[in-house]
């Protein structure tokens, strides 16, 4: 059993252009369009704009392209820069630290000795 009225009826062929890429293609479809377009056979199709079709995406091209808008990398990299910094700082101010605790203890043996004495 199928439904009745499943599939639409009104399936045309269309021209679908990717204009980034100067692509386009003649399919059926039924997507609407105001626009037309006299196609390679002489004959006038409704036209769809897409904005990225398999000649401009990366995938199909084989070009792999970063789309940063928004500086997300860079941001990224700038706060794991200052983490960076941040832990040497640390690291150096835990190193002096113990050198001073060291510095006052050889100071206190010193002082030790001499009351010994």
């Amino acid at each position: 059993m199928s439904k009745k009225e499943l599939h639409p009826k009104d399936y045309r062929y269309v021209v679908f252009s990717d204009e980034a890429a100067g692509f386009s293609f003649l399919t059926k479809s039924t997507a609407s369009s105001e626009e037309t377009i006299k196609w390679e056979d002489g004959n006038e199709y409704p036209l769809v704009k897409v904005q990225i079709s398999s000649a401009s995406h990366p995938f199909f091209t084989g070009e792999e392209k970063i789309i940063d808008t928004e500086g997300r990398v860079d941001r990224f990299k700038a706060r794991a820069e200052k983490a960076k910094k941040l832990r040497e700082a640390l690291e150096n101010k835990a190193k002096k630290a113990a050198k001073e605790a060291e510095k006052k203890a050889r100071a206190n043996d010193k002082i030790e000795a001499k009351a010994d004495k």
